[in-house]
Order: C-alpha cells, then structure tokens, then sequence
C-alpha cells in the first residue's frame, strides 16, 4: 500500500467516525442524557481502526510528518473519549460539554493534519518499494 492510499482510507475511517461523533455530540448538547453505549462503542471501534492504521504507516512508510502530528492530536482525543466512556457514561454521569468539546478540537485538528499529509502525497511522484 502506497502512503496516499493508505492516508486516503484513514480519512475515510476518520470521517466516518466524525459522522457518529457529531450525532453523538448532538444527542449530548440536545438535552441532559449521553448517546447510547451502542454509538460510542461504533465510534471508538471506527476511529480506533482509523488510528491504528495511520500508525501502521508511520512504522513502515515514509509518510510526511502532519500524520505524525496527526495521529498525537487523535492519540490525546482518544485519551479524552476513554475518559468520557469510563469516567462518566459507564458512572451514569453526564458528560461534560467542556470535555467533549476538547476531544472534538483535538479530534478536528488530527483530521486535518492527516489530511494535510494526504495532499502532499502526490500518487503519481510516488515510487514503489
């Protein structure tokens, strides 16, 4: 797999894991319940496939240093989403705003880095190993 593919299908992960945490963060700020267990588990399972493949490319591929970048913000908002599943969902506590919106900020700017490293990796400069 080349880094631009590989950059490509981490984006898509990540997007799609956006796509539930921004239901999820809705059904929070909506009212005073959390998301149902079934959303953050989809959530964390797609984001941490997404994660767990940028890794992978950073190990084996010479990938450009915003997915390093991107995968510490995803890695720190990561640690926020273990925090608000086990420390509040789980105790039947509210998660608090101020905390999900931290994880979204690091969440958004670990995309963007990641999607600015896919742009620099031009398919066609690219040389097989």
């Amino acid at each position: 797999m080349n880094p631009h593919t590989l950059l490509g299908t981490v984006l898509v992960l990540l997007a799609l894991s956006a796509l539930g945490g921004i239901a999820m963060g809705l059904i929070r700020l909506a009212g005073k319940r959390n998301p149902p267990p079934w959303m953050s588990m989809a959530h964390g399972l797609m984001a941490g496939a997404g994660f767990t493949l940028l890794v992978y490319g950073l190990f084996v591929l010479a990938l450009p240093r915003s997915a390093g970048w991107g995968a510490g913000a995803l890695a720190i908002a990561a640690l926020g989403g273990v925090v608000m599943n086990l420390g509040h969902d789980q105790k039947q506590r509210l998660i608090p705003r101020n905390l999900l919106a931290a994880h979204a900020v690091l969440a958004i700017a670990g995309f963007a880095l990641v999607a600015l490293a896919w742009t620099g990796t031009d398919p066609q400069t690219l040389v097989a190993p």
